[in-house]
């Protein structure tokens, strides 16, 4: 057997995708809370304040906050080792920067984790899932203020403290190398409060922010080993592998450096200091971030217990694209068509071999357990009269990437110990903040424009992927 008898089979989720209940309970609104729908060619929009008529999707989600019983036990019967979901920032600081937390936020996790752990679910929590308070992004400009360090710090602890013994596996960020795309005002939001755009140096100001980030996901795993040390404090990137077009070296060096902005993250997180490539681009560009005595000494000292990372597609890059060149959404204007995979009713390349790459790429480049924290296949899911839903593309989707992690950890000896892919059950897109976009082994019955009876219905993936847990990865 090739996945160990321990490993962490599961689902993953974000609470600002599914939840709802976006302003009950003395919740706050948070940056996804401003965030219009979109789609596959409209882009979503950042608009504070929020717009009459216009639809946020995130606000009802599938209404999660109320139906956690139900859908929890529909995890069950999958046969769930764990979680993967987030708890929601403004849920317990509504702003972000009060000196209390909200006790009712506190207490809904108390009821969804005491669910879970009936059930023998383990939660893997992340603390900050694109959910930063909207005070915190619009009264003081996002993480590029430094005070965001000790609000964050003081949510973490209060999370470590209130869920200790119900809550061992945490990520501090999800995601955090998104905001490296600073074409894209919508990473940089989500990722950190900020507009890039607005910046006359968006480079610059991505990296001081992500400074910001380090310090205070370092300063929290810190933290938690003190309150705890049993606990695990992992970080977490977007890993889209950049793949040379060709043998031509100079396809090969532009993938390389490529690499740098998806590995800089990660290298900070898990090395506990920053990579020289780096260095060197701040002294060629002026984009040096402001640091403070003790940060250097703290990113050492709070480094991750674990490396996870999200893995949807590859990408190839070409020194010279030419009419090659497609931007898609976490490319550069080197990315181009890669003519060796198909692609997804999104225009998302499907490399199962990728994700192999990816763990051989991050074991030998950090030595530290690895967990795949989303992995999943959007698709146009259709359900039919008798209320059933025929998915095979995403069993085939599926299986041909569990198959390379089981090579991952037989073949290669890579030290993984989770695999939860995304939206195990039918959310709003992230990135298109669409419903009809779905990923789930359950169909929510829901549409983007509002409709549906949100029923829960199992799709055919469901009971592939029970088998597949119950087998430990025997039977694909």
């Amino acid at each position: 057997m090739a996945f160990p008898d321990n490993f962490l089979w599961g689902g993953s989720v974000a609470a600002h995708q599914l939840e709802g209940a976006w302003d009950v309970d003395g919740r706050g609104p948070s940056v996804s809370d401003v965030l219009t729908g979109g789609s596959v060619d409209v882009p979503r929009r950042i608009t504070v304040p929020l717009e009459e008529g216009a639809s946020y999707p995130n606000h009802e989600g599938i209404d999660f906050y109320h139906t956690y019983p139900e859908d929890v036990a529909l995890f069950a019967e999958l046969g769930f080792k764990c979680f993967r979901t987030s708890i929601s920032w403004s849920r317990i600081f509504p702003r972000g920067d009060e000196e209390e937390p909200c006790e009712a936020g506190l207490a809904f996790y108390d009821r969804l984790f005491d669910e879970l752990l009936s059930h023998g679910i383990e939660p893997v929590v992340t603390l900050s899932h694109f959910e930063m308070p909207l005070a915190l992004a619009e009264e003081y400009g996002g993480w590029i203020d430094r005070r965001c360090v000790d609000f964050f710090v003081r949510y973490a602890e209060t999370c470590f403290r209130r869920y200790r013994g119900k809550v061992r596996w945490w990520i501090t960020f999800n995601e955090i190398n998104n905001q490296a795309n600073t074409g894209k005002d919508l990473y940089g939001w989500v990722n950190s409060g900020m507009r890039l755009s607005e910046y006359e140096n968006p480079r610059k100001a991505m990296y001081q922010a992500a400074h910001h980030e380090f310090v205070a996901s370092a300063l929290a795993t810190a933290r938690a080993h003190e309150i705890d040390p049993e606990l695990k404090v992992g970080c977490m990137i977007a890993m889209i592998p950049y793949y040379p077009y060709s043998c031509d070296p100079d396809d090969a060096m532009v993938a390389l450096e490529g690499m740098h902005q998806r590995y800089y993250f990660s290298d900070v997180q898990c090395r506990g200091y920053y990579p020289s490539y780096a260095v060197r681009e701040w002294e060629r560009d002026g984009t040096a971030p402001a640091m403070e005595p003790g940060d250097e000494e703290a990113l050492r000292a709070g480094t991750a217990d674990f490396c996870s990372f999200s893995y949807y597609m590859s990408m190839a890059e070409k020194a010279e694209p030419g009419e090659l060149f497609v931007r898609r959404g976490s490319g550069d204007e080197h990315t181009v068509r890669n003519p060796y995979v198909k692609t997804s009713d999104w225009g998302w390349n499907i490399d199962p071999v990728g994700l192999r790459y990816s763990l051989v790429s991050l074991w030998e480049r950090y030595q530290l357990p690895l967990f795949v924290a989303e992995n999943g296949l959007g698709a146009y899911d259709e359900l039919l009269p008798d209320k059933t839903c025929d998915d095979s593309y995403r069993i085939e989707y599926l299986r041909e990437h569990i198959r390379e992690m089981e090579r991952a950890i037989s073949v290669d000896g890579v030290d993984l110990i989770g695999y939860t892919p995304w939206g195990c059950i039918d959310v709003v897109s992230f990135t298109t903040g669409e419903l009809r976009k779905r990923y789930g082994f359950i169909y929510v019955d829901v549409n983007d424009d509002g409709s549906g009876t949100r029923e829960r219905y199992r799709k055919k993936s469901f009971a592939w992927y029970k088998r597949v847990i119950e087998t430990n990865g025997a039977e694909l």
